[in-house]
């Protein structure tokens, strides 16, 4: 019986994965930064085999003391700042708990469980707007982001991969495109355009404001990809990966699609707004993931529109109440 040790456990993939890894017989243990208020804590956190401790990706004692006391197999590192546009706003907290925090990990693994395998959280924000000839990214694409939330998360998969390097370890990076559920935040666009559609739908709101709808993602589900991350840590080697659908929509699709399936005109309610646009905009981002699909056997389960309807059906079930 394997043990995984996930930090952001109750994230929208932490709390998935937890669940993915409980259905494949592990012992999950997960880091949780402690708010406030306490219903905002472990409300993802939907099992009660899920066992949590309160620290800090920053505070290197409280990393060390729950390593050597889990002894996990697995890491799964999945904690951070993961807002694009509010890292425009706190550069510096970004980039420390993004980037900084995972020297913290590392540094804790190697001296009490250095035979975990781990696994980091990357992102495709790190390509900036680098696109091969064929409107594809992948591992050799040229690496600039915009944001300071790319560079952060640019600075933990280099440090990751001169760990590894470094010390002959098995850690590596998932580099995951977009990736959406009924738990994703409501400040975050996808489901920030969903839950506002129903609201308009039951008539509790008028408009929707956006900034750029011209920008393309490529959105997956977060069941399908925390499928993809324990799948990477049970390779016959270490190295990284780009897990994507392939697939790249406009937020101009987006809003359409979701004012289509609640029988709407997403014109009649959709406004832009200049300070929903960040200072420097990412604007394509489709990943090939052909290597995952073909070596690891990942394949996604949902389609953009199955997602979606998943996701407005969450947001009804909510707001009718």
């Amino acid at each position: 019986m394997k043990t995984a040790f996930i930090t952001g456990i109750n994230g929208q993939d932490g709390s998935y994965l937890a669940e993915h890894l409980l259905s494949s017989n592990y012992k999950v243990f997960g880091l949780v930064r402690r708010h406030s208020v306490a219903e905002n804590q472990n409300y993802r956190l939907l099992n009660k085999d899920i066992k949590t401790y309160y620290g800090d990706m920053l505070d290197e004692v409280s990393l060390y003391n729950l390593l050597e006391k889990i002894k996990p197999d697995e890491i799964y590192n999945l904690a951070g700042m993961s807002h694009v546009r509010v890292s425009f706003e706190i550069p510096v907290f970004t980039v420390k708990t993004n980037g900084l925090s995972l020297i913290n990990l590392l540094e804790s693994a190697i001296k009490v469980c250095p035979k975990a395998k781990i696994y980091q959280a990357s992102s495709s924000e790190m390509f900036g707007n680098s696109i091969d000839k064929d409107n594809y990214q992948r591992l050799s694409t040229p690496m600039i982001p915009v944001s300071p939330y790319g560079c952060s998360k640019l600075l933990a998969f280099h440090m990751l991969n001169n760990y590894r390097t470094m010390y002959k370890k098995f850690y590596c990076n998932g580099i995951l495109f977009n990736h959406e559920s009924p738990r994703r935040g409501s400040n975050f666009v996808s489901s920030k355009i969903i839950k506002t559609a129903v609201e308009i739908k039951l008539g509790q709101k008028k408009k929707l404001e956006l900034g750029n709808l011209d920008s393309y993602r490529d959105w997956g589900h977060s069941k399908d990809y925390v499928r993809a991350m324990h799948l990477i840590l049970q390779y016959n080697y270490p190295r990284d990966w780009i897990v994507a659908t392939g697939n790249s929509f406009s937020v101009r699709d987006l809003c359409r699609e979701v004012f289509h399936q609640l029988k709407l005109n997403y014109k009649d309610h959709v406004v832009q707004n200049k300070k929903f646009i960040r200072p420097i905009e990412l604007n394509y981002l489709k990943g090939d993931a052909s290597e995952i699909k073909k070596k690891l056997k990942w394949k996604p389960k949902y389609t953009l529109n199955t997602m979606i309807s998943e996701m407005i059906n969450h947001w009804y079930e909510i707001l009718q109440k």
